[in-house]
């Protein structure tokens, strides 16, 4: 079976940093892409970030850019999102997505595999 599985997140002022981790297990096919999305209540879900291995390309959304770092481990099984300078509008939850067909990265419709999601909170 197929499983995305989240850890880090919680609660932390801003200025500070967190880490973000997603494992993925049970495929039988090769992923071509994790990422990162974010959410809060009555808002859409957007993209935070994003690798795509085949293209050995990464996403960063704009309000993100020069502040969070994705990396994966070598087996690219395992997705890092190291969060520094977190504000209070980093404040959401953050969901790990995972596809094979990825092509841009920041679209949800590319990504057919969802972890729980976890909370950050950011206060100020």
């Amino acid at each position: 079976e197929e499983r995305l599985v989240q850890s880090g997140g919680g609660l932390v002022q801003a200025g500070g940093s967190l880490r973000l981790s997603c494992t993925a297990s049970g495929f039988t096919f090769d992923l071509n892409a994790i990422g990162w999305f974010r959410q809060v209540p009555g808002k859409e879900r957007e993209a935070v970030s994003s690798i795509i291995f085949s293209d050995d390309y990464t996403y960063y959304a704009d309000s993100v850019k020069g502040r969070f770092t994705i990396s994966s481990n070598n087996a690219k099984n395992t997705v890092y999102l190291q969060m520094n300078s977190l504000k209070p509008e980093d404040t959401a939850l953050y969901y790990c997505a995972a596809g094979g067909t990825v092509v841009q990265g920041y679209d949800p419709y590319e990504f057919d595999y969802w972890g729980r999601g976890t909370q950050v909170t950011v206060s100020s």
